[in-house]
């Protein structure tokens, strides 16, 4: 299934030996769409570090300046989304038990993602960079469906968002090689998907097997995302194995672990029971420590023992805007679609947000209060802007223009 990432936020106080300045913890909410992924922050009077490269050390290049800070503040403070996530399309030659895209309820009215209706060639890349010059997102993951499925429209994309400086991540299964010319864009993040070894894994997520992802990754720095699943735990020592795996691997930046989430009411054998998931969290928090690759810092830990209450308390959720294929429809209320259990979250990046807003800052305040008070002056502010320009963003709930017709639909070897 696709995994459940956005643009995820593993950010807390410390982590993995980095110290955090407590007096600028607040501008995580606004830095937060520059990561891309759940990197490691480290944050000043002056600037965010995203990315912890080799071993901790960060590069100049990946440093975020002031300026980008409050760029995202600005977004929030109009009522604007600073991150998007786009269904790239609806193909997808992996059939995965438990992918939301593809429930029955994921775009409410309109079915499944199967139902919609998508683009290809230039009238995709035109969409595309059409939503993103409206909108103004300062991040932007692309999702499907198997974004590969239309590699050659990435492929004129990523030049656009790069001269753009739009920090985009791609998510993938690697069913199809990875474009190599893809490597050489500094604002790309490579997310692809793993769920558990490869007995399991070649079993749920065929064609894409081990042996495809470990050639179709040669020559990238990639993020191993894996969706924990009940039938990840039966065997002790199960993911420390995987972790084993996949630490080994040159080609491997750093390892995320979401823990499958449920609609309200479904009871696939995917799902981990309340004290079967608490026994994974204390595990991960163990492993965390052992495997410098694996980023799970404790606060975000934590958010997994108690996720967020709902849509409206979930700060990745009312931050990040996602679209499907038709480039028209909102999926709502998260990027999951449909009703999902919140109170059964794995969402890496709702858990990473949540725990942000649960720091207290000094003097007691959470870190939430602030983004929830720029968040409502947003909105208020874009509801006064929409009264006298006479139009409605798509945080408020209403659907982006159609762009043009529809094309013919035509996949390479489908």
């Amino acid at each position: 299934m696709p995994p459940l990432v956005g643009c995820p936020a593993a950010v807390l106080i410390h982590t993995k030996g980095w110290l955090y300045t407590p007096c600028r913890i607040t501008v995580a909410f606004l830095t937060f769409p520059f990561s891309g992924a759940a990197d490691t922050l480290q944050l000043n009077a002056v600037a965010f570090l995203p990315h912890a490269m080799d071993d901790r050390m960060v590069r100049r290049e990946d440093v975020l300046k002031k300026q980008d800070i409050l760029r995202a503040w600005g977004r929030i403070l109009v009522g604007k989304a600073p991150s998007m996530s786009i269904e790239i399309t609806r193909r997808c030659p992996l059939s995965c038990p438990g992918c939301y895209a593809y429930q029955n309820s994921h775009l409410a009215r309109e079915g499944s993602l199967t139902n919609a209706r998508e683009f290809e060639g230039e009238q995709l890349i035109r969409g595309v960079l059409s939503l993103v010059d409206r909108h103004r997102p300062l991040h932007l993951s692309i999702v499907g469906g198997e974004p590969l499925v239309r590699q050659r429209e990435i492929t004129a994309l990523l030049p656009e968002l790069e001269r753009r400086k739009i920090h985009t991540q791609i998510v993938t299964s690697a069913v199809s090689p990875i474009p190599i010319e893809w490597s050489h864009f500094r604002h790309l993040t490579l997310v692809v998907s793993v769920d558990g070894l490869p007995s399991e894994h070649d079993r749920r997520r065929a064609p894409a097997t081990y042996n495809r992802i470990l050639n179709h990754m040669r020559g990238h720095l990639i993020t191993v995302h894996c969706t924990i699943t009940r039938q990840m735990t039966q065997r002790p020592g199960y993911l420390r194995e995987f972790l084993d795996f996949w630490s080994e691997r040159d080609e491997v930046r750093k390892i995320w672990m979401s823990l499958y989430t449920p609609q309200i009411g479904e009871s696939r054998p995917e799902l981990i029971p309340q004290d079967l998931r608490k026994r994974v969290i204390d595990e991960l928090t163990i492993l965390n420590d052992e495997f410098a690759k694996l980023e799970l810092p404790p606060g975000l830990l934590q958010a997994y023992r108690t996720p967020p209450a709902g849509p409206r308390h979930c700060v990745f959720a009312l931050t990040t805007q996602t679209i499907s294929s038709d480039l028209t429809t909102r999926v709502i209320p998260c990027q999951l679609g449909g009703r999902p259990d919140c109170h059964q979250c794995g969402c890496i990046a709702a858990a990473g947000m949540l725990a942000i807003s649960r720091h207290r800052l000094p003097g007691g305040i959470q870190a939430g209060t602030i983004f929830t008070l720029s968040h409502a002056f947003g909105l208020q502010l874009r509801k006064w802007l929409d009264n006298t320009a006479l139009s409605r963003p798509i945080m408020e709930g209403n659907p982006i223009p159609r762009i043009g017709q529809n094309a013919e639909i035509r996949i390479d070897g489908a």
